[in-house]
């Protein structure tokens, strides 16, 4: 991912996506460019249209806090965007996202103990850690059959994008797939953004954008975002439908790992569906130490 290409495609799109009515300018005619001249970006940023140009060309090294601020008011960016834009100014400084040393061995960290602990704890809600390339690092019980279809039988890590975009049972997982498949884009847009010299998520970049047409285009897209808080809609193959609520955490030891726990309304359908799917799970696991059980 070159940084300088990084720069000049997301402020084009960003460009692209803001009409002149919403930006106060009289559109006039003959415009052959969709949303936002150049001009116009530059005299609502008040820059020159040199410099601005400049920026879009991806010289954004050296840009001060006021011009990026500037910019992200005249694109009309929301608060994840602003943030991509200014990821994006201090990787071209050199200076790293955060102030720490880059962490390696996220892995390692996953196999905390105190982190599983904390896990299991979580039973009426899926709880998870993932780190930036979507990799499912840590699973609590019930989290592990909530994503069985993803899981499988073990083996590679499993990883959210992957599946999304790789494997078609995902198409029945999430009934709402392409609004998925677009956050999930977004939300790897915004991680690399953090951090562009993430070798593990540049492979995964490239390996999805060689084997998923879907994928290279809303990568395409330069759109970005962050999970947070929201609801989704999943169609699991044990229990059938569930609307569950969401919040991301982030892990503060690890930096650039997340807990997320899904958990669903109380009193409602996919709670007890919920129930359903953690009582099947036990029943499973039973099952698995009593053969073991056998087998010595």
């Amino acid at each position: 991912m070159d940084s300088r290409e990084e720069v000049r495609e997301f402020l084009m799109s960003r460009r692209a996506k803001v009409t002149p009515e919403q930006a106060g300018i009289a559109a006039g005619p003959k415009r052959r460019v969709p949303g936002l001249r150049r001009t116009e970006v530059a005299l609502l940023a008040g820059v020159s249209v040199e410099y601005y140009a400049k920026l879009e060309r991806g010289a954004i090294a050296g840009a001060s806090s006021s011009v990026l601020d500037a910019v992200a008011r005249a694109l009309q960016l929301d608060d994840t965007e602003r943030t991509h834009l200014f990821d994006l100014a201090r990787a071209a400084d050199g200076i790293p996202t955060s102030g720490r040393p880059r962490r390696r061995a996220t892995r390692q960290a996953a196999a905390r103990p105190s982190l599983h602990w904390a896990l299991d704890a979580i039973t009426d809600g899926i709880a998870f850690v993932r780190n930036q390339q979507q990799d499912l690092l840590a699973v609590n019980a019930l989290g592990r059959a909530f994503y069985s279809p993803m899981i499988g039988d073990g083996g590679r890590t499993p990883n959210l994008a992957r599946f999304q975009f790789l494997d078609p049972a995902s198409r029945e997982f999430y009934p709402d797939w392409e609004a998925f498949a677009q956050m999930c884009v977004a939300i790897m847009r915004a991680e690399a953004g953090r951090d562009p010299h993430d070798r593990g998520l540049q492979d995964l970049v490239g390996e999805l954008s060689t084997q998923s047409g879907t994928f290279r285009r809303l990568w395409g897209a330069h759109d970005v975002r962050t999970h947070g808080t929201g609801t989704k809609r999943f169609n699991h193959p044990d229990v059938g439908e569930l609307v569950l609520a969401y919040e991301e955490l982030a892990i503060t030891a690890e930096p650039g790992l997340v807990l997320m726990i899904y958990t669903a309304e109380p009193g409602s359908a996919s709670a007890e569906r919920l129930r359903l799917l953690a009582s099947l799970a036990a029943e499973q696991t039973a099952q698995i130490a009593l053969q073991r059980g056998h087998l010595r």
